[in-house]
Parts: structure tokens; sequence; C-alpha cells
């Protein structure tokens, strides 16, 4: 009889563009101050990608090529690889096989998914669940977006908001008390006015006039956004813990969603957690979409101690939101 495998990570990658967008250059662009949007989100700059010949699977492809290197793996040891992205290089054809391409992940088969600032949330349990299943032994999880290919930077209400970034997490199996736990997630297509590009699909494709429209750029209404933001993320940690008889006392870290430090803060004090035990480098990159948590763990990385216990939270377009509850396990060293 096999044994029961869980999924932990076991090894962290990462990448940002070297070029900085800071306030005092929004300043220049739109009407806006860098003191109101550091009080309004917590954002001091953002890294964007601004070398035209690069797209999405570059930054994906250097955070995998980072972790590889981190970890200690050659390209043809990987299984699976699950790249979580509202901003794919193309339409049609996934981004995750580029970087199967790109990098030489000749034994892997790859797929996107969308679940915008979501997104890694879900494509973390998805491969969670291959490994779990004793089908694949290294699944390799990427968030990543090149939100300044879609942002207007006339509009002073998004284009403050968002970076460009990629991390990524390594998934083994272990038969050790580690590793993913549960999850709770929750899906409301009623939301999708609030938080969305409307051109560029089947329901408006790319014309003279949508182009002409700026409908090629995200939308978003700040403050129903903001409200269920708080509202989705603090609900359902709350859920997580309740059903794995848990208290917020237990949980080591919170690492939520890099969307707004006012949503970041509301959530950790309605959950009663201590703001240094909440992880938050939204001052240096922005909201990076899909990549906001998995930078968070390449970024912090050396604070986790085995068995700590974590939530990843998140909130996105759909709207897409959720909570999962793992324990931190130990990373591959070369």
């Amino acid at each position: 009889m096999r044994l029961k495998s869980n999924a932990v990570i076991t090894g962290v990658g990462g990448f940002v563009p070297d070029n900085i967008l800071n306030n005092s250059d929004l300043e220049k662009m739109v009407d806006t101050n860098s003191e109101w949007i550091v009080s309004r989100t917590g954002i001091k700059e953002r890294r964007i990608l601004n070398d035209p010949s690069l797209a999405t699977s570059d930054m994906a492809a250097y955070a995998v090529k980072d972790l590889l290197k981190n970890a200690g793996l050659e390209p043809e040891e990987i299984d699976c690889l699950i790249i979580a992205t509202s901003t794919p290089d193309h339409l049609l054809l996934s981004t995750a096989s580029i970087v199967c391409d790109k990098l030489g992940l000749v034994n892997a088969w790859a797929t996107d998914i969308n679940a915008a600032c979501s997104g890694f949330l879900y494509a973390y349990t998805m491969g969670a669940s291959l490994v779990e299943s004793n089908r694949y032994k290294k699944v390799i999880v990427v968030g990543a977006d090149q939100n300044s290919a879609i942002i207007n930077y006339e509009d002073r209400n998004t284009c403050i908001l968002f970076g460009d970034g990629a991390g990524a997490v390594l998934l083994e199996p272990t038969t050790e008390d580690v590793g993913l736990i549960d999850s709770v997630f929750k899906t409301e297509g009623k939301g999708r006015e609030h938080l969305l590009v409307p051109g560029g699909g089947s329901k408006i494709p790319a014309t003279p006039d949508s182009v002409a429209q700026k409908l090629h750029y995200i939308r978003q209404d700040g403050r129903v956004v903001f409200k269920a933001a708080i509202k989705g993320m603090t609900e359902t940690c709350t859920e997580v813990l309740k059903r794995n008889d848990l208290e917020i006392n237990d949980i080591k870290w919170l690492i939520p969603h890099q969307a707004n430090y006012r949503i970041i803060h509301a959530v950790g004090e309605n959950l009663g957690l201590p703001e240094d035990r909440v992880k938050v480098n939204i001052e240096r990159y922005g909201n990076t979409t899909a990549a906001t948590i998995p930078l968070c763990i390449w970024d912090f990385k050396d604070d986790f101690k085995y068995n700590d216990n974590m939530i990843f939270t998140a909130f996105g377009a759909g709207f897409s939101w959720g909570a999962t509850l793992l324990k931190w396990g130990k990373l591959r060293t070369v």
C-alpha cells in the first residue's frame, strides 16, 4: 500500500525587472503625488519590464531558472509546470509551453491558469493535488504578470498600483506532516464588471474602435474591490482556521496578496494577527497580480522555520478569492 503523500514547498525562485518606476516618476505622468500614493496604497515603487523584446514568459523563465539553481535541479527533472497569469504572451497558446521551450523542461507537461490576483493560490492547490496523487514528483508553480502591458499610464486610479514580476515554488511529495493542509476558495462572477480588461477576448475582439476606446487596459472600481477584498480574505482565512480546529495564535505567518497596504492591514487586524507576523513587500513591488504571494515567499523564505503554520490569502478579478493553510517544510539546499 502506498503511503499518503503531502505536497511540500522544497524550492523557491523569483524575478523582478531592474527598471524601477517610483512615485516621483508617476507625479510627472498623472495628477498625483507620492504622499497620497503611499497613504492610500503603501506603494513607493514598482518594477517595470521595459524591454520590448521581453514578455511574461521571460520573467517566468527567469524565476524558474532561479528556483532550479537554488534547488540544485536540472530542467529535465521537472514533471509539470503550471503558470498563473492574466497577461500571457499570446492568446491560444500557453505561456507555460513557451517557458518549457526556453528552459529545456523537456519532460514536463505545462499549462496556464487565469484567476487574476488569486491565480497563484489556485495554481498552488492544483499543483499540490498532482503531487498528492503520487503521479508526479516535481511540480513547479509560477505566478507571473507583466501588468505594465495592460496599464493605461494616463489613468491615475490604476497606474499607481501595478508592477511586473514573477515568483515560483517547487512542490514535491513527503510523508512528513508538513505541506499543504487545506484550502477554501470562492468565486462570484457578478463581480467581474468591477475589475477587468474589457477588450481583447472573444466578447470584445481587438478592433481599431476598441483600441481607440482604450478597452485593452485594466478598469477597476477601487471602492467596491477594496471592501470585497477585506471581507473575502478575512472570511476565508477564518473558515480555513475553523475547518482545521485552529486559532489565529496557532498561525506563525500570514502571506496576503499584495494589492493595497490598507487591505493587508485590515485583514490582519480583523484576524487578530500582529503586524510582525504579516509579510508585506508591496512598498517595493506594487501589485504584481499572480506574482505577489510567491514573491513574498521568495523575499522572506529565510524567516520561515520547519513546521511553521502559514496562511496564504488572495482576492482578485472574477471575483475570485480564498485562503490556503500549510505547514512549512524544508527547502532543498545545494
